[in-house]
């Protein structure tokens, strides 16, 4: 079960991965009040990060939130 789980995840990033080095035009990126000029491949890497981000804060403070199995 860990092997797939592993496999899964490289998979995943592999795939992430393509995608990113695939699109490198400039885009414009509005923010609040900020407009940035950058590639689409790191407009693309730092959505991947942030959301990666919040699925590891989310799954670690729901972890903490159910009670543990007795023994």
């Amino acid at each position: 079960m860990i092997k797939l789980k592993l496999f899964s995840a490289l998979t995943l990033i592999l795939l992430v991965l393509i995608v990113i080095f695939q699109n490198t035009q400039a885009v414009e990126t509005r923010f609040l009040f900020i407009t940035f000029t950058m590639p689409r491949a790191a407009l693309l890497a730092i959505t991947f990060l942030v959301g990666a981000a919040a699925g590891i804060l989310l799954s670690v403070g729901l972890a903490k939130r159910l009670p543990k199995p007795k023994k």
